[in-house]
């Protein structure tokens, strides 16, 4: 895991999260948040939505942007305070999802770093796009 200051970051600097989704994941995101909508844990009822399957839940994809932004960059420390996020296209049992953040600000006299957040499929298409700000750790 890494860790960097506002005065080690830079525009421009990115870093990346990848995780294969299973259904597991799934279910365990419905069990730990209590969103037991069908079209994510019932493959009976996802048949009949627009999407003829499962999909992972939105904010299961936005776990992996707080994973790379926790880990990554601004790394370990880093306190998130605000992200915005519009949902782009599902996730499906077995896609791969990338979650790439990148420095887009950098205020060094508030502590604070604003960043591109946005993930893709093991295809190249976005599933999420946003902006967060994160205050990152102090290293003495």
């Amino acid at each position: 895991m890494e860790s960097y200051s506002v005065n080690e970051m830079y525009v421009g600097q990115k870093a990346e999260f990848t995780k294969v989704i299973a259904a597991e994941d799934i279910d365990m995101f419905s069990a730990v948040t209590g969103d037991c909508n069908p079209v994510h844990i019932d493959s009976e009822f996802a048949k009949t939505s627009i999407f003829g399957e499962r999909i992972a839940h939105g904010m299961l994809s936005a776990g992996l942007i707080s994973a790379a932004l926790g880990t990554r960059l601004p790394g370990v420390g880093a306190i998130y305070l605000t992200q915005s996020l519009k949902f782009t296209a599902p996730v499906k049992i077995g896609d791969t999802v990338t979650a790439e953040v990148e420095v887009l600000e950098i205020d060094t006299v508030k502590n604070r770093v604003r960043m591109r957040t946005v993930g893709t499929n093991q295809n190249g298409v976005m599933v999420v796009e946003g902006e967060a700000l994160l205050k990152p750790n102090k290293k003495n």
